[in-house]
């Protein structure tokens, strides 16, 4: 059995953070991150970076962190009642990217590490991470492109991982109460310990480096489109959707909320703008309402 060591897997965090940072900064061609460090009272920090008004990205942010308590809080145990009284360690990057043009996706991505101890007894660790895609205006070759990544990444770990993992993304990145997918989903893990620890953080790491090979292609091909107000106001009412899935369905926001987390660094996966309307009812036959048809989980590489 591979030794568990989390320092090693927070160097590799840390790294990622900053290689994904360099190539989103050279995608956008002009937006720099800033970065807040923060410590948290509880014990552990972390790294806040976000861009702002850039060429291409509106708002985005890649998160760095590395939390631990004696407690865990209630979103963790309610699914794990096991870890009740251990000792407890959670690292992560996180990243949310808000471009400005309605036809280049929002993306979001994760990759983390838990662990929780308790003297006498064997460890409690997973690993757990993904990447999703959410598009306005989606296009059949870039979901394509997205998923084949995705597959690829999942191919060396088993014939079975990107099946499995692709239905987990569809079926947690669902918004129950408007009976829809949040976009077009990737890839969704949790509870990942069934190899031994070094395999399943090899397969943490090639899920979290694929995400710029995933995503940057479709920031290139789409960022000079010309779209018009209406494309935009579209726009910033499907972005609606992104806050209702976070605030209400997101466990990673909730553990973050109740854990004493910087709530700033928890929320920078906002939107920079968005509206509701009432009722909205897309034209019939527009691109809008055909967006629907990508809201539905189904298979993309047939």
């Amino acid at each position: 059995m591979s030794t568990i060591n989390i320092n090693v897997v927070i160097e590799f965090l840390k790294s990622l953070q900053d290689q994904i940072c360099s190539e989103l900064e050279l995608a956008d061609g002009g937006g720099k991150f800033v970065e807040d460090d923060w410590k948290r009272a509880e014990g552990g920090g972390g790294r806040t970076r976000v861009l702002t008004n850039g060429n291409v990205i509106e708002q985005g942010g890649v998160n760095f962190s590395v939390v631990s308590g004696d407690k865990l809080p209630p979103s963790a145990t309610a699914h794990r009642p096991e870890l009740a009284g251990r000792k407890w360690q959670a690292c992560g990057v996180s990243l949310v990217i808000h471009p400005k043009n309605p036809f280049i996706p929002t993306s979001h991505a994760n990759v983390r590490f838990f662990i929780a101890e308790k003297e006498g007894e064997e460890p409690v660790w997973w690993f757990g991470g993904g990447f999703d895609l959410t598009p306005f205006y989606p296009f059949k070759e870039d979901v394509v492109h997205w998923h084949q990544t995705a597959k690829n990444i999942c191919q060396p770990f088993g014939d079975d991982i990107y099946p499995a993992h692709k239905a987990w993304c569809d079926d947690y990145f669902y918004l129950k109460h408007r009976n829809e997918t949040r976009g077009v989903g990737g890839l969704f893990f949790d509870d990942l310990n069934k190899w031994e620890f070094d395999k399943c953080f090899d397969y943490m790491q090639a899920v979290g480096k694929g995400f710029i090979d995933a995503y940057v292609p479709l920031m290139a091909k789409r960022k000079e489109t010309p779209f018009t107000d209406s494309h935009r106001q579209f726009q910033l009412y499907r972005r609606g959707r992104y806050v209702e899935f976070n605030l209400v369905f997101d466990r990673g926001t909730l553990f973050g909320l109740q854990s004493g987390g910087r709530t700033e660094s928890i929320l920078m996966s906002m939107p920079p703008l968005a509206r509701w309307e009432y009722n909205f009812q897309a034209e019939a036959g527009s691109a809008e309402e055909k967006l629907q048809d990508y809201l539905v989980p189904q298979e993309w590489l047939l």
